[in-house]
């Protein structure tokens, strides 16, 4: 019988356990997986305090984007619980005081607002690949991804993305077989600043997904899939 690998995959701003829909069904064979769910937190630091809390004594550990935040906030916190780091399509930065002032801005549209739509049309150029915007399938899950997570989630998560730590100085501290992922047209995290964070980590493998913007795992699932795969079999 073939022992799984517990495996933590922590989603994105505005994202839920459909951005790892293709992966939670392509790797059941190889990887326990859960997807954890942290709306109700508007910092990192707290996100992490409850993944470590409900994760494995041992994990392997995959984030994307926001996610990739919070799970450098656990491995530089519980580098012991953590036995391989996926980071897909994420930084180490924290955000410039530019970064701050838009999330800030956007937080009070939202606010004020009366009705919270997540991700709008206009919005897409900056998830995926030009190529996707007229995929009905895709988009349909990502506008659904956004409203489930909802209007207060969305504030909690900004909160929590623009107040966190910048880790640059720390990624040499990473000692587990680690796997860095970019879409090659990732119009947020363009894929030389992915590659920039992957060489400061030790033996880091860096892969770059053609014709894929910011979500990998959405958009190119069999290339993420074979990635991932390998990965857990280092």
């Amino acid at each position: 019988m073939t022992v799984k690998t517990p495996l933590v995959m922590v989603p994105g701003l505005l994202c839920t356990a459909e951005l790892w829909r293709d992966q939670l069904q392509a790797l059941d064979d190889v990887a326990d997986m859960t997807v954890p769910i942290f709306h109700q937190h508007d910092n990192v630091e707290d996100i992490a305090t409850e993944i470590l809390k409900n994760s494995p004594e041992k994990f392997a550990l995959c984030g994307l984007s926001m996610g990739g935040y919070i799970v450098l906030e656990i491995v530089l916190r519980a580098p012991e619980r953590v036995s391989h780091l996926a980071l897909l399509d994420t930084r180490a930065d924290a955000d410039s005081p530019i970064d701050k002032k838009k999330r800030q801005d956007f937080i009070r549209l939202v606010e004020k607002g009366t009705t919270f739509k997540g991700v709008t049309q206009s919005l897409l150029p900056m998830l995926i690949h030009p190529d996707r915007f007229r995929d009905d399938d895709l988009t349909s899950r990502i506008f659904q991804m956004a409203r489930d997570v909802g209007r207060e989630g969305f504030i909690r998560q900004e909160t929590a993305i623009m107040n966190r730590q910048d880790r640059n100085d720390e990624l040499g501290k990473i000692d587990c077989p680690t796997i860095v992922i970019s879409g090659n047209e990732d119009a947020l995290i363009p894929a030389p600043h992915q590659e920039g964070m992957a060489k400061l980590i030790p033996d880091a493998e860096f892969h770059i997904i053609s014709e894929c913007g910011h979500l990998p795992s959405m958009e190119r699932p069999f290339e993420t899939n074979t990635l991932l795969r390998d990965w857990l079999s280092w």
